[in-house]
């Protein structure tokens, strides 16, 4: 028996859809968001405040005819699904349980799940062929004769739901309902009329986007491993330090031997301003950030990364020397170990590089992951601290940590001297803002009205 919803879009447009009770509510939205002009990817239903499951048919959802369901924002923020690959036979003896288990981001397509369950974490190290399998026949009834391999196509079954064609698997688990929990897909194949080679040529043309997106993955690491070739035209020139430092003669630290007054720590007028105004933003309600603002938040970061050039790193050594390097959008962690093992003249022990006040431990890796930059966020001037491993003896770690040649270059670690100001005491005094509680405009302390007059005479 035929019936129909009612969906309604954010801008309080409307549009009308017949369902019937097999019609699953994923090809309501689809059909909904057609009419209304709108992406169906960025959508869910909801229905009396509380989201519809996308993935089941209109019979078991719980709607009535004539139900009126919201269009309602998605987050744009992938969520995981987790799933389950049932094995038909005699595949499915090789595997434990006859099922392949595994995490997919909602917005993966089912051709690529399929393509990852083939080979990989998901299928335990084994290659199961899925979309390419052939079965031969012959021509002849009769058996005998020259054979052809004809396609066999991947058949699932995901909740009562069969899914045969290309067209099918161009759709993302997202776009079938779900968006999270787990899932169970029933595999099976069917021999089709096609020959395998017609088959393939299909496949190409219908997963073409798959083949762009892996050749433009191939294409950024080859441009940016291009970038280090451009700057590291002398790599020698630039793993020499630009400034070497000697180790402190004083086993005191030189900013303790500045001589300090009371007045230092006193807390001025503007130090409790800020104190009261830090108390004030704390006790006010905070919503959280939107989409639209976290990706402007995101994008803001991502410029301010983009727009360092250049980076002073100040190694500081085991004895207390230290030296600088600076170093581009390119370099990576492995060219500042590089580096360091050009002035140390232990370099054949092992060492690691830590980000004082984190657990940040620089890797000793060319890859764009270990960029110093982009991955690592460093900007302005970063001390860097070397800590020796654990199997370094203990010898080694007395000894000198630069070469000679480096030792001789280095220089004493000068403190500036911070300029004495005396108060002004002729000069205007700051003094803080004092909020003032809110007065009634009709005059009088009281925030009551006044007592008219006849109330007054009526009392005596």
């Amino acid at each position: 028996m035929a019936s129909h919803v009612v969906v309604i879009a954010t801008d309080l447009r409307r549009t009308t859809v017949k369902v019937n009770p097999g019609t699953y509510l994923s090809d309501v939205l689809q059909e909904a968001c057609k009419k209304l002009s709108l992406d169906s990817d960025k959508f869910l239903l909801k229905h009396k405040q509380k989201q519809v499951d996308l993935s089941v048919p209109f019979r078991t959802s719980g709607l009535i005819a004539g139900a009126k369901l919201e269009l309602v924002l998605k987050s744009k923020t992938p969520s995981a699904v987790q799933i389950a690959l049932q094995i038909p036979q005699p595949e499915a003896k090789e595997i434990p349980g006859g099922r392949l288990i595994k995490k997919f981001p909602s917005d993966l397509s089912i051709w690529q799940v399929l393509r990852q369950f083939e080979s990989g974490e998901a299928s335990a190290g084994k290659n199961i062929n899925i979309t390419a399998r052939g079965v031969a026949q012959t021509v002849d009834t009769n058996n005998s004769g020259a054979g052809q391999l004809y396609y066999e196509t991947p058949v699932l079954n995901i909740m009562g739901r069969e899914l045969g064609s290309f067209a099918d698997f161009q759709k993302t688990l997202s776009q079938l309902g779900h968006n999270s929990g787990n899932v169970l897909i029933r595999l099976t194949f069917r021999r089709t009329e096609q020959t395998l080679y017609e088959a393939m040529e299909q496949i190409g043309v219908f997963f073409k986007e798959e083949a762009k997106k892996k050749e433009e993955e191939k294409e950024t690491p080859s441009a940016e491993s291009t970038l280090p070739e451009v700057n590291n035209s002398d790599p020698q020139s630039r793993l020499q330090p630009v400034n070497v430092f000697l180790a402190p003669t004083n086993s005191t630290p030189a900013a303790a031997l500045l001589p300090a007054e009371d007045s230092d720590f006193t807390p001025t007028v503007a130090h409790a301003q800020l104190h009261q105004q830090r108390l004030l933003e704390s006790s006010r309600n905070k919503r959280l950030l939107s989409d639209r603002e976290i990706e402007e938040k995101e994008a803001a970061e991502q410029a301010k990364i983009d727009a360092v050039k250049s980076v002073l790193i100040k190694v500081r050594f085991p004895d207390n020397t230290s030296s600088d390097w600076e170093i581009g959008p390119s370099d990576t962690g492995a060219f500042l170990y590089q580096a360091v093992r050009h002035v140390m003249a232990s370099n054949e022990h092992s060492f690691h590089l830590v980000i004082p006040g984190s657990k940040t431990v620089i890797k000793d890796d060319d890859t764009p992951k270990h960029n110093l930059i982009r991955a690592y966020k460093l900007s302005g001037r970063v001390l860097v601290s070397l800590v020796w491993n654990d199997g370094v003896p203990a010898d080694v770690r007395k000894r000198p940590f630069l070469k000679s040649n480096f030792a001789q270059q280095g220089q004493e670690i000068k403190v500036p001297e911070i300029p004495t100001a005396e108060d002004d005491k002729d000069g205007p005094s700051v003094a803080p803002k004092v909020q003032q509680a809110p007065t009634n405009r009709e005059g009088g302390e009281g925030s009551g009205k006044k007592m008219p007059k006849w109330f007054k005479l009526g009392k005596k």
